[in-house]
């Protein structure tokens, strides 16, 4: 790996904690990788921690550093020995099998306190009895728990002989995963979902905090035009063809921004009143989310940031009531006034177009401003100084801990 010599101090910033027991303490910023094409919520989430925390930066391999537009250009980032790995720049998945041993290459005993952002191994790091390890937690391990069999059916891995090692592979990734969260001393979950994920998972409890939605990007709008909207990669699980098949029966007008597998086949599903247009750059995704009558949303993800985008625009949600969108979004039939938008119980055609309808029934009692309001709960200074709070709360009772030892 690429070390670093010289550990970083932390740093307040603009948060509203002015006096900290962590002061003068040297961290370190563990995530999983770093390239142009990692552009989601965890990556926003380390970002938001490095403006409020000066911290050494780690990762399985970095290509942002060398990456002219990218906040990171020029900075040190410790790596392991996949970065040198063929094709590792278009992603390290590839390599699963060498992930744990990767991660627990990285050397950080010079390192007070060991942060992590973690959706695969990242928390995975090897740490000593002194040192407070604080996990960021986006979902256990997808591949190894929740989504095993959609990997295992949608490989050619997933069958026959290969599909035996394939197996055997999850099966001790799964053990090695829930070995490793013992090296963590506290969870944060990014939503309730994923508290509840992580203590199925490794029956420890988890404080959740919101990651940062970057509600500042998107213009509010009151007036809004006669059609839905939805953004997203093109990939299945998101249920875009879902959305597609209902919005054909309906002959609502219906907007799709996104690249992905899925492009050509929706491009054939589509019937004139729905427009697929494909990748679209951030000034016409803007545009678009500040101006539609409502956001729709078919996915279960464990946060999910389109929707909160969505409603930092004025405009409401459509979307399927599991997972993070139960915390994000307020159902019109419950909240009345204060709602932001409606939710539907099963992913479903039917479901959606009766949920549709429903919406334009309720849709008199919106309030664009109150949709707005509550995006705002979900802004970066509001995660920042949660986290922030949180990690000099975990100290001072580390600290306690480790001297009844």
């Amino acid at each position: 790996m690429s070390g670093l010599k010289k550990a970083s101090s932390f740093g307040i910033g603009n948060s509203s904690i002015e006096e900290s027991s962590i002061t003068g303490l040297k961290f370190a910023l563990v995530h999983e990788w770093l390239t142009p094409k990692a552009t989601g919520g965890s990556e926003l989430v380390v970002a938001e921690i490095l403006r409020g925390i000066e911290a050494d930066l780690y990762a399985l391999i970095d290509f942002e550093s060398t990456n002219p537009d990218s906040y990171l250009y020029k900075r040190k980032i410790g790596t392991t020995f996949l970065q040198h790995f063929p094709f590792a720049r278009n992603g390290v998945q590839k390599y699963l099998p060498f992930l744990p041993l990767a991660i627990e290459q990285l050397d950080l005993r010079g390192y007070d306190v060991i942060l992590s952002s973690s959706h695969a191994v990242a928390k995975g790091v090897l740490t000593g009895p002194q040192q407070l390890h604080i996990c960021y937690c986006h979902a256990p391990m997808r591949y190894a728990w929740d989504l095993t069999f959609d990997y295992l059916n949608s490989s050619a891995l997933g069958k026959g002989l290969p599909g035996f090692f394939t197996r055997h592979l999850l099966y001790r990734l799964r053990q090695w995963d829930v070995l490793t969260a013992n090296r963590v001393d506290y969870f944060i979950a990014n939503s309730k979902t994923t508290a509840r994920r992580i203590w199925r998972c490794y029956r420890r409890p988890a404080e959740v905090i919101y990651p940062p939605v970057n509600t500042e990007r998107f213009c509010y709008q009151s007036q809004k035009q006669d059609f839905y909207l939805t953004v997203s990669r093109l990939v299945s699980y998101k249920k875009i063809s879902l959305i597609v098949k209902a919005f054909n029966q309906l002959g609502r007008s219906l907007v799709v921004i996104g690249s992905g597998p899925e492009l050509q086949p929706l491009r054939q599903l589509a019937k004139p009143n729905v427009q697929i247009l494909g990748w679209q750059p951030d000034a016409v995704v803007e545009e678009y989310m500040a101006q539609a009558k409502a956001f729709v949303y078919a996915a279960y993800e464990d946060f999910g940031i389109a929707p909160v985008e969505a409603q930092a625009c004025g405009t409401p949600v459509i979307a399927y009531g599991q997972g993070g969108t139960l915390e994000t979004v307020r159902d019109l039939r419950q909240y009345g006034e204060q709602g932001t938008g409606l939710l539907f119980n099963q992913q479903t055609e039917t479901a959606l177009i009766e949920a549709i309808r429903t919406f334009e029934q309720y849709q008199k009692t919106l309030n664009s401003e109150v949709v707005r309001s509550h995006a705002l709960a979900f802004s970066p200074d509001v995660f920042r100084d949660r986290y922030l709070s949180f990690v000099n709360q975990c100290y001072q009772e580390f600290q306690r801990t480790t001297l009844v030892f």
